[in-house]
This record gives C-alpha cells, sequence and structure tokens, in this order.
C-alpha cells in the first residue's frame, strides 16, 4: 500500500478516447467499446462536430442505453478504484473507443472525467483520435 503523509494516495485515472478504425490503444487497464451507442456521424447536424459539443454529447448521453451504459459505468469504476488505491497502484487507464475516436467515445471519456474529478479524484484525459479525419 502506497502511503502518503500516513493516508492511502488515490490511484490517478487517465481516460483515453480512441477510434478503433485507428486499432486500439497499446496499454489500458479497462476498455470499453462504445460502438453500441447512437453514432452521431449519421446525424448530418452533428457529424463535423465532437463528443465536447453539448449536442453532440446528449445524443450520445441522454438516450436510454447512453444513460444506462453510464450508470453502469460509473457503479462499476467506482467499485473498483478503492481497490486500485489499497493495491498502492499509481494510476489506472481507462479506454473508450468508438469508430472514429471522435463523437461517443469523447463524449462518454468527458462525462467520466467529470464525475470522477466531481467526486474528488485525479482525472487525466486524452482523446486520441478527435481530431482525425472520419
Amino acid at each position: 500500500i502506497q502511503l502518503v503523509g500516513g493516508r492511502v494516495r488515490e490511484t490517478v485515472v487517465n481516460i483515453l478516447s480512441f477510434g478503433y478504425r485507428f486499432g486500439p490503444p497499446q496499454s489500458v487497464e479497462l476498455m470499453f467499446d462504445l460502438r453500441f451507442l447512437p453514432n452521431p456521424y449519421f446525424d448530418d447536424g452533428l457529424r463535423d462536430g465532437t463528443g465536447m459539443d453539448p449536442a453532440v454529447a446528449a445524443y450520445v448521453l441522454d438516450g436510454a442505453p447512453g444513460r444506462e451504459f453510464f450508470s453502469r459505468l460509473v457503479d462499476f469504476v467506482e467499485f473498483l478504484l478503492p481497490h486500485y488505491d489499497e493495491e498502492g497502484k499509481a494510476y489506472v487507464t481507462v479506454g473508450m473507443g468508438c469508430t472514429g475516436g471522435r463523437h461517443r467515445s469523447v463524449a462518454v471519456a468527458e462525462a467520466l472525467a467529470r464525475h470522477l474529478r466531481e467526486a474528488g479524484r485525479e482525472v487525466n484525459i486524452e482523446h486520441r483520435d478527435s481530431e482525425r479525419e472520419l
């Protein structure tokens, strides 16, 4: 167990969004395939945006599948993190993948980062493929 000032040091969460089209990331501890969620690419008004845009994020997360998945994802990650803390794991990397790495993976990654930061967790986020051509 890693102690900092007599307390267990919390595991840092690294979140990586990516597109399966460009290959999965090399090193992640947890990887989620989001290609089952509604795809904003097929909506002409959303195609050119990213998951950072509120309308794109709403399209992905506000429907029944998005809400239920995110709730279950949060429950799962919140279950795991204290165990990683106790093991003294310095960081855990969570990969979020969709087809191009621009819409669904970015929206879910941003929502998870926001949730964990609000809970007081240190979070780093990277959107590997969000600027690539679709």
